[in-house]
């Protein structure tokens, strides 16, 4: 393995590490079915506190996951889909 293919797959393993818990999961599937939205529409989506939510997105913004656009006093939440992400999950989710 070469040093690009490491590069690669240690990027491709922090993503997984960074969306592998149950409420993160949940929160990018609610992403992909319905496209950007705000840490409100999230919380309903996930039955858990708000405060939760924005824990979660923080953690997989940091890996690059999703992208954030403030838009008045909301903040829009996307799934960043540079790495494939999004098939992956529909795949891995049985959404397709």
């Amino acid at each position: 393995m070469n040093k690009n293919d490491y590069a690669e797959l240690t990027r491709k393993a922090e993503i997984l590490k960074a969306i592998a818990h149950p409420i993160r999961l949940a929160i990018l599937r609610g992403l992909i079915k319905n496209g950007s939205t705000n840490v409100n529409n999230l919380e309903t989506g996930v039955d858990v506190p708000m405060a939760t939510v924005s824990q979660h997105l923080t953690k997989i913004r940091y890996a690059g996951v999703v992208n954030k656009k403030r838009k008045g006093t909301y903040i829009y939440y996307t799934i960043k889909d540079s790495e494939g992400v999004v098939q992956m999950l529909k795949a891995f989710l049985n959404m397709e």
